[in-house]
Formats: C-alpha cells, structure tokens, sequence
C-alpha cells in the first residue's frame, strides 16, 4: 500500500482537508512585506537637490514607500566651500537620518558629492550606510583640465592653477581639495 505521497489524494480527503486550510495559512510563512531601507542623495559641484528631482520620481515610481531624501546642502557656488567643512555639514544632516533608521540606509552620491560622502564615511565610526554608490566621483582626484576649469579660468590661468590650488586661499574651494 502506497502512503499519501505515493499517490494522489481522493477528491473526498480534498473535502475534508478544506476547513483546515485558513489554519494552514496562517501558518505558511508571511511574504516579505519590510519597505526598502531609506536613501540619502547627495550632489555634485554646481548641483542642487532639484537636479535630482528626476532620481527622487524614479525611485518613488518603483519601490513605493521608499524614503528618499534628496540632502539641500552647499548649493550652487556653496558647493565651492572646502570639502571638510561640507563634510561636516553632511555629517549634521545624515545623523537624524540614520537615527530613524536603524537597518540602515543606502547612500547615493554623485561626482563632488562621492568625495563628500567617502570623507564622511570615513569620520563616522557609528554610520550604519548599507550600500554606498558614487556615482562619476573623482575619487583618485583630478588630473588635467575639465569643463568647469575652462569656464572658470581662462587659458593662461589654467597653466599655472596648481600654484593657485595649493597655496592657502586655494585651498578655500572644494575643486582644489581635490586636484590631483
């Protein structure tokens, strides 16, 4: 004789098993319903938090209930303040954020904004960023000319811009924190 999963059930032990099933149900294991972990965004160079506007839909768009905070910090010609004093400011803004998230958050930071967040990584010990996405960063720094350099500084400027970066007033502007 065959045991029950050697052959299949009589439609009468279907029948007198159906009662059963809210009970079985209630048993089986809950489909994963935890929200994603929050996400904190941080800028670039001459960047806003409206420039990740698009980033911050995309983002509600497809995992609803997320919550994203786009950081509205050193803005614009703010974003030339030195890297240590932006890192500080930072740093005030993430801790509440993380407080209020204890299985972490994700971490989205792009170009300056990567120096930024790395920094800042680096000065909190008790930071609980799960993930940590730079995004067009110049993490080896910065070597040679770019479009912001041609904008800024005309072309005799632009030779001689490492005696400018390294002298104590250069160092007052993010770009020459991490020239390269």
């Amino acid at each position: 004789m065959l045991g029950l999963w050697g052959q299949r059930l009589p439609a009468a032990w279907v029948l007198l098993l159906l009662p059963f099933l809210p009970l079985l149900l209630l048993a089986a294991p809950a489909p994963h319903r935890e929200s994603y972990k929050p996400v904190i965004v941080v800028h670039g160079l001459f960047d806003s938090s409206y420039s990740f506007r698009h980033l911050l839909e995309y983002i509600n768009e497809t995992h609803p209930g997320t919550v994203v905070t786009v950081l509205d910090l050193f803005d614009g010609r703010e974003s030339l303040r030195p890297l240590w004093e932006q890192v500080q400011g930072f740093r005030e803004a993430v801790v509440p954020i993380m407080a209020k998230a204890p299985q972490g958050v994700h971490l989205i930071c792009y170009s300056q904004g990567g120096l930024v967040c790395r920094a800042l990584l680096s000065v909190m010990d008790d930071h609980n960023v799960d993930s940590f996405i730079s995004l067009s960063s110049p993490q080896m720094g910065q070597y040679g000319d770019t479009d912001y350099l041609k904008w800024l500084f005309p072309t005799s400027m632009r030779s001689n811009l490492y005696r400018i970066c390294y002298s104590p007033w250069g160092q007052e502007f993010s770009i020459c924190n991490y020239w390269h």
